[in-house]
């Protein structure tokens, strides 16, 4: 699990982590204290000069702590892994990370128990993070200068997040922008709502297709609030379909939110070539969808 970077000028090393690898000062300090860095195999001093034609080789692989989460044995659908970052489809009803009520039995804890199966000493790095009751794509990092180049992809328009929902009714435009804040609800810790003194927060979305009360839509993030399309949506009167924070309580279709994490595009942080990862969609969607 090495970074390798060929040199192409004279330049520090220190120069080439901070410009042309972009990793953040406290990475660098973190790969230097564990030496990490070697120069044509050497270690080395990153205040001295690289040449034309050296090696700069940084070992991402070294070791970590992760006991401050309890591995659980899941059956973890993975859409794509190679060995810096793994994608899973989680299942709706499954919390992401680990919380007071869910400190054994969240998505981060099935992770940690399949790396310890491979062998892999790594901290449970998450990248994004979906609803309890919203199924689709995860991502976790398997060491923290992809994370680091993941989570900057997130905050810029290279990373593409398409979402599938079922909302209630017709809308009169199929297809548009919502850009409306979002702020925490008063006197909730959980419930967000559109308020001018939140965030930014922009979804773009389209009708896929019309049933006689419903809509299929695919949205597609530019940011990423919480509960931002739920919001959204229900904002403009089309609120998803068993949605009971956000909309009517009609789970008699659907028992969960009919929202699921489709797609995911993005450049490859180590071979900056072009990644598109697709979630199947659900049982219970497509359930659905066929009646």
């Amino acid at each position: 699990m090495d970074l390798i970077y060929k040199v192409k000028e004279d330049i520090t090393i220190n120069d080439i982590l901070t410009q042309k690898l972009n990793i953040s000062t406290r990475l660098k300090n973190k790969l230097i204290k564990n030496k990490c860095i070697l120069l044509n195999d050497s270690f080395i001093d990153t205040r001295n000069y690289a040449h034309n034609g050296d090696i700069i080789k940084i070992n991402l692989g070294s070791s970590e702590d992760n006991s401050n989460i309890l591995p659980k044995e899941m059956n973890l659908q993975i859409l794509y892994e190679d060995e810096h970052f793994l994608a899973i489809n989680k299942p709706a009803g499954l919390a992401v990370h680990p919380s007071i009520l869910h400190f054994d039995n969240s998505l981060a804890n099935g992770v940690k128990y399949y790396f310890n199966t491979i062998g892999l000493k790594k901290k449970i790095r998450i990248i994004n993070r979906i609803d309890f009751n919203t199924s689709g794509i995860v991502l976790f990092a398997k060491n923290e200068y992809v994370q680091e180049c993941l989570i900057k992809q997130m905050h810029s328009k290279c990373f593409e997040k398409v979402y599938l929902g079922i909302v209630m009714g017709k809308l009169t435009e199929k297809k548009g922008t919502i850009s409306l804040p979002i702020a925490r609800k008063e006197n909730s810790i959980i419930e967000r709502c559109v308020s001018d003194y939140g965030d930014c927060a922009i979804t773009h979305y389209k009708v896929l297709h019309e049933f006689e009360k419903y809509s299929l839509i695919k949205c597609i993030l530019e940011t990423g609030k919480t509960h931002q399309i739920r919001v959204h949506m229900a904002y403009i009167g089309h609120a998803l379909l068993g949605d009971s924070l956000y909309g009517l309580d009609n789970q008699t279709l659907i028992n969960r939110q009919a929202l699921h994490s489709y797609k995911m595009v993005f450049i490859h942080p180590i071979f900056n070539t072009k990644i598109s990862i697709t979630a199947p969609i659900p049982n219970d969607i497509m359930k659905l969808l066929r009646e």
